[in-house]
């Protein structure tokens, strides 16, 4: 936690004091930094009355970092002091009384505050904070979260937690001498100004200093060997690291889905890797032991469908000595181009955008015209969250458009009426501030959403995995370097060529075999899903009987059991995983309180 340089924050201290076992002063010898971190996460860099701290990633030494703040005139220019510093961190500054933190541009890294007597706590964990003052779930921001897509901007403040506030991963949070708090961006999207040659090698350098900033501690890493292009690409650059390999693969239901037979093709040009592949009958199936008992987490679990697959996957990387897990989340995002793409080139490219519509429209089987149509729509991002909220609750109200601002916010079927309308307010609430956008280009904003809840997956399993199992989980695509060498590509370049994310391929060439790169298939998971709930289907019912979300007032357990009982579709299971996530959450929260006393050592930083 870290706290204002005021005397004020003097009480707060002492609330915190008795779970701090480390703790880091102001120049001005009041608390700052307080907590419990590993030995090595923190590098701490002193210069007169200058303080910067860097919570994780890879860069210089204290020695250098000290160096760097010597130069430090002003605390909004701390940015300037992590400079080339590779991976995911939180950096931290305190200076002339004031006070400065911010996490990552994809919420890989979080800040969340509260207040603690009267004075402001930053956090990167808002359970942390929720146990510190005996916060209760925000009911209305639990809603939020059984819709199935991705949380909207500006939403992504909101924290489940009653009293405890979220930054946006563009803000950072400013606090003063007088401890009030407010906040102010501290990233913006890059110009998209550099050729596409100009961008594969930027690309290329930015994910090799990605990799190398998990590989550089030694030991043993893992990693996901899907047989896809982006967690493929990892593994390779991974394995020229200091640390050892071992990757993970598991084979679909559907014999036609190739992901496997990609992954050890992959597997095979790796020898210097260890393999543990799990074969059709081997890998856990999707919604098993939906009720079994899970440790508690900031949020909801994301990966309630196949956590036992997961989770007993990274169970066996941790017992075999890996330190960290990689993933490929984010590539995606990145690399492949959301529709609303087509409605940013039209307004500087309008033949290549016609194009990227009719090679969707032939991918996919849908209709022409109506996409055609959408190109000339000029809806405002308030105007998107107002449709949305008038179309959760009005089934006369036309949907966003095809290539707007987002999908629709969707509810499940089983939402109760209080639950879809407490969402349709938060989204009118929103509306009614006119916000900006992540970007005016339709298409950006997309992306950096995307990448956004990606983030904040990716977060929350780390979290989850830290606490439970000792070992760590990331997505190098999300690391901020990583993104703004991507995006500086001019779109039409980036987005628009024949090829399946040209931009990537071109990045790993020479550094993956040119069979993999030239793969243009992806796995399809449905036979999974289906099978698993064909197979689970009672346990999932009688889970629901008893259900926690029902007791809040949040879904029809009679509606959700009648969903149940009929054949799967690709709609169900987008409800389901959520709405198990939510369910699985709350009755993990009858569990001892998040912070234990603890005795307190030596400042654990370097």
């Amino acid at each position: 936690m870290a706290l204002p340089d005021s005397d004020g924050a003097a009480t707060a201290a002492e609330v915190v004091r008795p779970f701090a076992r480390d703790v880091v002063e102001h120049a001005s010898g009041r608390p700052w930094l307080m907590g419990v971190w590993p030995a090595g996460l923190m590098t701490l860099g002193r210069a007169g009355a200058a303080r910067v701290a860097v919570i994780g990633g890879c860069g210089p030494g204290p020695e250098e970092l000290a160096v760097r703040v010597a130069r430090l005139r002003r605390i909004e220019d701390a940015d300037r002091v992590a400079a080339g510093w590779a991976g995911d961190f939180h950096l931290l500054a305190s200076l002339g009384g004031h006070v400065r933190v911010r996490g990552t541009a994809a919420g890989t890294r979080r800040v969340f505050h509260t207040q603690v007597k009267g004075v402001t706590v930053a956090s990167g964990r808002a359970d942390t904070l929720a146990s510190l003052t005996g916060a209760g779930v925000n009911e209305d921001v639990l809603a939020l979260r059984l819709a199935y897509v991705p949380v909207v901007h500006p939403l992504e403040q909101h924290s489940v937690w009653r009293g405890v506030r979220g930054v946006p991963p563009d803000d950072c949070l400013l606090l003063d001498a007088q401890g009030r708090a407010r906040t102010r961006r501290w990233w913006t999207a890059p110009q998209a100004v550099l050729s596409f040659e100009q961008g594969t090698l930027a690309v290329r350098e930015a994910l090799r200093a990605a990799v190398t900033a998990r590989t550089a501690d030694g030991g043993m890493i893992s990693a996901d060997l899907s047989g896809g292009m982006d967690s493929t690409s990892l593994c390779f650059l991974a394995e020229t690291g200091n640390a050892r390999l071992v990757t993970t693969s598991w084979q679909a239901k559907d014999p036609a889905n190739e992901d496997s037979t990609w992954a050890r093709q992959a597997a095979a040009s790796l020898p210097a890797a260890e393999q543990e592949f799990l074969g059709r009958d081997e890998a856990a199936p999707w919604y098993m032991d939906p009720g079994g008992a899970m440790a508690a987490a900031e949020e909801p679990f994301g990966w309630a469908h196949d956590r036992v697959k997961l989770l007993g996957m990274l169970e066996r990387m941790a017992a075999r000595g890996s330190r960290l897990h990689l993933s490929g989340g984010g590539g995606d995002q990145l690399f492949s181009p959301s529709p609303a793409h087509a409605h940013d080139l039209f307004r500087t490219r309008p033949v290549s955008a016609l194009r990227e519509l009719r090679r969707r429209q032939l991918a996919h089987r849908k209709p022409l015209l109506p996409r055609l149509r959408a190109l000339a729509d000029r809806t405002a991002f308030s105007g998107y969250l107002l449709r949305s909220a008038e179309a959760l609750t009005t089934t006369s109200a036309p949907p966003p458009s095809l290539l707007g601002w987002g999908p629709a916010v969707r509810m499940p079927a089983w939402a109760t009426t209080h639950a879809t309308g407490s969402v349709a307010g938060t989204l009118r609430a929103a509306a009614a501030q006119a916000p900006d956008p992540l970007s005016a280009r339709r298409g950006l904003h997309q992306t950096l959403q995307d990448l956004r809840a990606c983030g904040d997956a990716t977060r929350r399993l780390d979290q989850y995995t830290h606490d439970t199992l000792g070992i760590g989980y990331a997505s190098p695509y999300t690391d901020d370097a990583v993104i703004e060498a991507t995006l500086s590509v001019r779109l039409h370049e980036r987005v628009a060529a024949l090829r399946y994310k040209p931009l990537l391929a071109a990045a790993m060439k020479d550094i993956v075999p040119a069979p993999i790169l030239a793969r243009r298939t992806k796995g399809e998971y449905t036979a999974d899903a289906n099978a698993g709930l064909r197979r689970h289907r009672q346990e999932l019912l009688d889970l629901f009987d008893d259900s926690r979300l029902a007791d809040a007032g949040l879904i029809d357990p009679a509606q959700l059991r009648t969903a149940l009982q009929q054949l799967p579709t690709t709609p169900l299971h987008g409800a389901l995983v959520v709405t198990l996530g939510c369910e699985i959450w709350l009755r993990s929260l009858d569990r001892p309180n998040l912070l234990a006393p603890t005795a307190p050592s030596a400042e654990k930083s370097r």
